[in-house]
């Protein structure tokens, strides 16, 4: 991978478009980044990053999104960031940018624009760039595929952070596992640990679980014996050894017991029942001699009882015989009934019909009542035509008393249309003024709704314009505040620095040993060491004031950036509400608010006045077309009126002749039709009168001569014999009783067995019982004990099988547990068979920390004049872990050390080529991707002169390869020795880069 250019715009301090050629930085193979602090020389270096893989590297990936914007920047200016380079033989060109809040195009305020991505790739034949994709996903995927790294790799191995792997070099076995692991990606080798561990957890659990169900069944096999067992279940859990053989075994046991308890309740069974059966036959011959005997007993009381009711017997079957005869007179004695009772019932008619008649009719017969009837009747069809002239004046009174009506309410209806219609102008002209006030407010409300909103803005604006005002303030006093302790702890670091290079001597004195030579002079021999002098400045004091002076530093540029942000922010507010005082806007927007309220409160009534308009014009059409029909029907009634008068003076003169001396025809016609109803209804009771005295005298000659025949003296005689229906069951039912219970008694007296059975003594029916119950209550017994024992037996074989089942699944899982367990405890290192401990994970970290250290020393040799060399070490440490250790071997002594015994140089020079050599076993393991341009962080002030000029050989070797090297310092001496060069220079507008080649 090769960088060719670079272009940067509103990105992180540069606030205008910057552009880097790193082809002409890359001429010479070793080039110079370099500013003051703070300038934006790392924002380069994550200019790259984000171009590549869209965010920045480790720690600052909070700086993403809107926040990776310049605060230098034209509100105007779009983020951008665009990047050419060549890998894997192709020469791209990527473009980012970052989502950002660009002012509206229309209006104030600001909207957000989304993010965006463009990959294009440079075709040679033709000359030309051939656009690949906009998608962020596919970008990212084509460039890490092109890579062969992910983005912590690619910080790792082409920008070196020198000062990770000075900690690396003093770190312990835990915190190297953990770099090399995101490098060189092993977390699958931790994966297959943790899957072994949950491998050998789940089998453990099923074997558990597969214990547990062989013991449940075990404790039921238990539970079904009861107390046969004449063998305890043994004591063991889940996991035990033995355990399956055991639980087999005493299941063996309890069912050969259990199958004997069965044999022995079989032969109990079979004598209960033989016992049950002869004591069954027992009660039943019992049983049948004292049913006999109740038999005969019974049959001779129910004798003696018909003895006594023997006379009443006697009388009843002569009633019968009485009633027999007088039922052939019952026809007449009702013949004659009913004549009486018609006869009475027309002579009551008869003499109601007469009292109804004037006295002159007292004597009158059938054919003078019939006579004096028909001629009523004749009068009364006269009659006819005067009732119907009756009739039509009763209607003409009735129409002329509704024209009345009708003229009367007509004259309303007039006088309610006239006095109405006499205000119509008025009203009509009040409603369209109300609907033309209504229409005004809408528009007033609708011109005050537009002015409102940009003065709700404004006044929402104005407010947060006074809040970021306060808040730039405040802002700015800690922005002042941590940047004055920034650069008093910087000064205090510098002095404790100086101090300490003052008293260096006494702490390389502190570790000479005699005969030892002396790091410094190679002297064995050390007469007058150097001695420590009160308030010396170690290390640790140097380190925590250098970690003070960062944190503030990082504190005081973050409270810069927040300024920075709080500041446009004000700038957009007050843009937007302008200079006008918030109390002054407030005021305005209450004012329209109260405005907009009233005109809206009046505009409501439109819609109501207009409906009130509409109903007041249809009223004003019904009210003038009602007066129009009321004149037109007074005007008909005039002439109806006329007709009505006149045929109402010829009814009456017809009338008049027609009543005579009643009050009217109705009157004389219901006198008439009365008068031959009365007539006629006596005539018919007459006649029935009449004829029912003749039908009851024969009838009393009928029934006199029936009783004579059927031998009764007189006909009360029979009468009095007669049965009804009910008396006459009743006595046939006494009768048949009798002779039933006569006959049963006679035929159970006369059976044979019945009478012998009377003979013998009396039987115990209740010793017999009791014994048959014992009898039938001890097969029970026994019938119980064969279920329960048959019930065992088969428990006990279910569960057996099922344990056996159980027992032949379980020898697999038990395997396979062993198995398991065994490569567990060999991944992660506490097994027994590994010797060392290592994990699986760290194995292969060791075998890459080897590599590593090998790539390493070829540089640190050249850079320590061949007297070191990096060694993996796989001893323990700690708690018996081991696998990634890393020493230095001295040569000039000859003994193995740890890395955090290097000087302040040492380490730097050892860090440096412990990264290159990493950055070659990354890129080999990446795929073998030639990565021709590297940046290395800062570090060389740490050096001598010589070593300073042994490191920059090794760099410069670098180049043989076509490789460019980008170093990060700040070292003076640097900028003489290196002629390529990228200054970030710093401002108040905003960073810029100066570029300058090896012709410059």
């Amino acid at each position: 991978m090769r960088l060719h250019r670079l272009d940067i715009t509103a990105f992180g301090p540069f606030g205008t478009t910057q552009k880097v050629d790193f082809d002409e930085l890359s001429a010479a193979g070793l080039f110079l980044l370099h500013g003051p602090t703070g300038a934006g020389k790392t924002s380069v270096l994550d200019a790259v990053c984000y171009a590549l893989y869209g965010a920045v590297p480790g720690a600052r990936q909070s700086g993403q999104g809107l926040t990776l914007r310049s605060d230098h920047a034209a509100p105007s200016t779009r983020t951008e960031i665009r990047l050419e380079l060549t890998v894997a033989g192709r020469r791209m060109e990527i473009t980012r940018q970052p989502p950002w809040a660009r002012p509206k195009k229309r209006g104030t305020g600001t909207t957000t624009e989304k993010a965006q991505s463009w990959l294009r790739e440079y075709e040679g034949p033709a000359g030309t760039w051939k656009d690949l994709s906009r998608s962020h996903q596919e970008i990212g995927e084509e460039i890490t595929q092109l890579l062969g790294m992910s983005r912590e790799q690619f910080c790792q191995v082409v920008l070196l952070p020198q000062g990770d792997f000075a900690r690396f070099l003093r770190a312990d076995a835990e915190a190297r596992g953990k770099l090399l692991g995101r490098l060189f990606d092993t977390h699958r080798f931790a994966e297959v640990e943790k899957r072994l561990t949950e491998r050998r957890r789940a089998a453990e659990a099923e074997v558990r679980d597969g214990d547990a169900a062989l013991l449940a069944d075990a404790h039921r096999m238990q539970q079904a014996a009861g107390d046969i067992a004449e063998v305890a279940l043994p004591d063991l859990a889940p996991g035990d050894p033995g355990l399956a053989e055991a639980v087999l075994a005493w299941a063996a046991v309890a069912r050969g017991t259990a199958r004997e308890r069965l044999t022995l309740a079989h032969s109990a069974v079979s004598a209960a029942e033989s016992a049950q059966a002869a004591a069954d036959r027992v009660l039943d011959d019992v049983r049948e001699v004292a049913r006999l005997q109740r038999r005969f007993t019974e049959a001779r009381e129910r004798a003696a009882r018909l003895e006594e009711r023997s006379d009443s017997h006697r009388e009843a079957q002569e009633r019968m015989e009485r009633g027999r005869k007088a039922e052939a007179v019952a026809p007449a004695l009702d013949l004659r009934d009913a004549g009486e009772a018609e006869h009475r019932r027309a002579v009551t008619a008869e003499a109601h019909a007469r009292a109804a008649l004037p006295a002159s009719f007292a004597d009158a017969g059938a054919p003078g009542l019939a006579a004096d009837a028909r001629r009523a009747a004749e009068e009364l069809g006269g009659l006819a035509s005067a009732r119907r002239a009756e009739r039509r004046l009763g209607e003409l009174t009735e129409e002329r008393a509704g024209l009345d009506r009708q003229e009367r309410a007509d004259e309303d209806v007039l006088q309610d249309a006239e006095s109405w219609l006499a205000t119509w102008e008025t009203t009509r002209a009040g409603l369209q003024a109300r609907i033309e006030t209504a229409q005004e407010a809408a528009t007033r409300a609708e011109q005050l709704a537009v002015r409102r909103d940009p003065a709700r803005a404004r006044l929402r604006a104005a407010r947060e314009r006074d809040q970021f005002a306060r808040d730039t303030d405040d802002a700015h006093e800690r922005a002042l505040t941590s940047r004055a302790h920034a650069t008093e702890t910087r000064a205090h670091w510098l002095d404790l620095k100086e101090e300490r290079l003052k008293g260096i001597a006494a702490e390389l004195a502190a570790g000479l040993v005699d005969g030892d030579p002396c790091a410094v002079c190679g002297a064995t021999e050390h007469p007058a060491p150097a001695r420590k002098i009160a308030g010396h400045v170690d290390r640790e004091t140097e380190e925590r004031a250098l970690a003070v002076h960062q944190r503030a530093d990082e504190k005081a540029t973050e409270d810069e950036r927040r300024l920075g942000v709080v500041r446009e922010a004000l700038a957009a507010a007050s843009a937007e509400a302008g200079d006008t005082p918030t109390d002054r806007l407030a005021e305005q927007e209450a004012e329209l608010e109260r405005e907009h309220g009233e005109a809206r409160a009046a505009a409501s009534g439109l819609h109501a006045a207009r409906e009130r308009l509409a109903q007041a014009e249809l009223e004003h059409e019904r009210r003038v077309a009602a007066r129009q029909k009321a004149e037109l029907r007074a005007a008909a009634r005039v002439s109806h009126r006329d007709t009505l008068d006149r045929e109402r003076a010829l009814l009456e003169e017809e009338l008049t002749q027609a009543r005579g001396a009643a009050e009217s025809v109705a009157a004389r016609a219901a006198q008439l039709e009365r008068r031959a109803a009365l007539l006629t209804e006596a005539a018919d009771a007459v006649r029935a009168a009449e004829d029912a005295a003749q039908r009851l005298k024969d009838a009393d000659a009928r029934l006199a001569d029936a009783a004579f025949r059927a031998g009764f003296s007189t006909p009360q005689a029979a009468a009095a014999a007669l049965l009804d229906n009910a008396a006459h069951r009743e006595l046939q039912r006494r009768l048949d009783a009798w002779q039933s219970e006569e006959a049963a008694v006679r035929a159970v007296l006369a059976e044979a067995d019945t009478t012998a059975a009377a003979r013998r003594p009396a039987v115990d029916l209740r010793a017999a019982e009791r014994s048959a119950e014992a009898a039938a209550r001890r097969l029970r017994d026994a019938a119980s004990a064969q279920d329960a024992a048959a019930r065992r037996c088969a428990e006990l074989d279910r569960l057996s099988a099922r344990a056996t089942t159980s027992v032949r699944r379980l020898g697999p899982l038990r395997e396979e547990y062993d198995r398991v367990a065994r490569m567990a405890g060999l991944a992660a290192g506490t097994s027994a068979e590994n010797e060392r401990r290592m994990r699986l994970e760290s194995y292969v970290l060791a075998a890459r920390l080897e590599q590593v250290a090998a790539a390493a020393t070829v540089r640190l040799q050249r850079m320590s004049s061949g007297r070191y060399t990096l060694v993996h070490s796989d001893d323990r440490a700690g708690r018996g872990r081991s696998g990634l250790g890393l020493h230095v071997v001295d040569a000039w002594t000859g003994r193995e050390r740890d890395t955090a015994t290097l000087s302040g140089g040492e380490t730097f020079f050892a860090s440096l080529a412990l990264a290159l050599g990493l950055a070659d076993v990354v890129t080999d393991e990446a795929g073998g991707v030639r990565l021709d341009t590297l940046f290395i962080d800062e570090g060389f002030g740490s050096l001598d002169d010589q070593t300073l000029d042994e490191v920059l050989d090794v760099l410069d070797s670098l180049r043989e390869r076509d490789r460019s090297v980008g170093i990060v310092s700040h070292v003076a001496d640097l900028r003489r020795r290196i002629h390529a060069q990228l200054e970030v220079v710093k401002g108040r507008t905003g960073s810029v880069v100066r570029q300058r080649g090896v012709q410059d």
